[in-house]
């Protein structure tokens, strides 16, 4: 489990490519190498991935056909940065909220609208995903726990929409500031949130049957 508060990022220092698989190997600065064992479980851009290899601060993973098609991470290339958080663990304060590390979809960026000390951008999500969007509800973005501050609904040949602010400390310490309007971001829906719309959906259905 992970909580979407990122503890820092890591660059892509080389990539082995075959066919519908890749190792990322990346740089790992000494705090978050602390106590790493082979096996371990890493949060890249919020898609959980298991280390491969160890080697002084390099450390390797390996990425399957899925995670490639899924998530943003298939598109990354020899000096990309990416989100890291380590697993949690018991009696870690969760600042952020529970996250899986099992990347639902990818949203694109629509916009973004700049002010003085924050920063709102505005995401087009895979349509499926909408009905688990709401105002104020969370949601992880390239492993960023995040709360939603507005859904727009599909109309006048829009699509569907919806917008999170970001702090100074946000935007400096994750990826999530370098992205602009077309970038895909990684998109996990809260969990809860995704049980709760799925059991009342099916409990409607059955009313209705």
């Amino acid at each position: 489990m992970f909580t979407g508060i990122v503890q820092g990022t890591a660059e892509v220092v080389a990539i082995e490519a075959a066919q519908d698989f890749r190792t990322h190997v990346l740089w790992l600065p000494a705090p978050l190498r602390e106590g790493l064992e082979l096996g371990a479980s890493v949060s890249h851009n919020g898609a959980c991935l298991s280390v491969t290899a160890i080697k002084g601060e390099r450390v390797s993973f390996d990425l399957m056909r899925e995670t490639l098609q899924r998530t943003n991470l298939g598109s990354l290339r020899v000096g990309d940065r990416v989100n890291i958080e380590r697993a949690a663990r018991f009696g870690d304060e969760i600042g952020g909220h529970a996250m899986s590390g099992h990347i639902m979809g990818m949203a694109e960026v629509q916009s973004i609208e700049e002010a003085p000390n924050n920063r709102r951008i505005w995401f087009v999500p895979p349509p499926g995903l909408v009905r688990f969007l709401f105002d104020k509800g969370y949601i992880g973005l390239d492993g960023t726990s995040l709360t939603i501050g507005e859904v727009r609904t599909a109309r006048d040949g829009h699509p569907a929409s919806f917008c999170v602010d970001l702090i100074p400390e946000t935007l400096a310490r994750t990826v999530i500031g370098e992205r602009r309007p077309g970038d895909r971001v990684n998109l996990e829906i809260d969990p809860q949130t995704q049980a709760i719309v799925e059991t009342v959906e099916r409990v409607l259905q059955g009313r209705e049957q």
